[in-house]
């Protein structure tokens, strides 16, 4: 397990057009202090503020495996919180589509890709988006534990969550209310209509609520798309 989350977080840093921004996400997801991962890799903890500002230049692949190194060393001492909660499981079945992006989305970039609507635009501070993961509402709803439910935010929180089969909308939102993970954005793929309930609770969490009528293939073939930056 450790093996491909390393590869991945190397390969998130390695890739984006702001290595800072990815090694921060990281070092965060992990828990940890610039001053903890800075002694974890011998070198000072200007070096790593550096990093993260951007005053120093993209690391080069021998500080990024120390980096990962570290990253996953600490976590080891820690009882391993984030190599667990990334442990590949059996794709459940209510998860229809799920994958990260290799730097953060724009959120209007986003929505206008999927060519959406944000209902509550003037509610919602500006986010980036780091992954999406397309979810069956219905299948969730009845086959969902509260354990499960932490798998549907894959590598990432800061996600886009796409629920198909949405009717109204309400129970998507009193779910993601009632949890303390919290998605970048909420959409809902063809609703028959969208309950204000839903919407007023998207506001209270500061979660942009979009609407999509692009068919399943097709956002899958648009978030494609994003992930190679078309």
């Amino acid at each position: 397990m450790s093996d491909e989350l390393r590869e991945k977080i190397a390969g998130e840093i390695t890739l984006s057009e702001e290595p800072g921004r990815a090694i921060r996400k990281w070092r965060e997801e992990f828990g940890i202090s610039q001053y903890e991962l800075a002694d974890a890799m011998g070198v000072s903890h200007s070096v790593i503020s550096d990093y993260e500002s951007g005053r120093r230049k993209s690391p080069g692949v021998g500080v990024i495996r120390k980096m990962v190194d570290a990253f996953l060393r600490l976590d080891d001492a820690n009882g391993s919180p984030v190599q667990s909660k990334y442990m590949p499981e059996k794709k459940m079945e209510c998860i229809l589509a799920m994958d990260e992006f290799p730097q953060g989305i724009d959120d209007d970039l986003f929505i206008r890709t999927i060519a959406g609507r944000n209902i509550n635009p003037m509610k919602t501070p500006k986010k980036r988006i780091y992954g999406y993961t397309i979810v069956d509402s219905l299948k969730a709803i009845l086959s969902l534990s509260s354990q499960d439910y932490m798998k549907i935010y894959g590598w990432s929180v800061e996600r886009a969550l796409i629920f198909t089969d949405v009717h109204y909308g309400r129970s998507p939102m009193v779910a993601i209310r009632a949890h303390p993970l919290t998605p970048a954005m909420v959409v809902y793929q063809k609703p028959d209509q969208t309950d204000p309930l839903a919407i007023k609770l998207a506001e209270k969490e500061g979660i942009p609520l979009v609407t999509t009528d692009l068919s399943v293939e097709k956002l899958i073939d648009k978030m494609n798309a994003l992930k190679e930056g078309k």
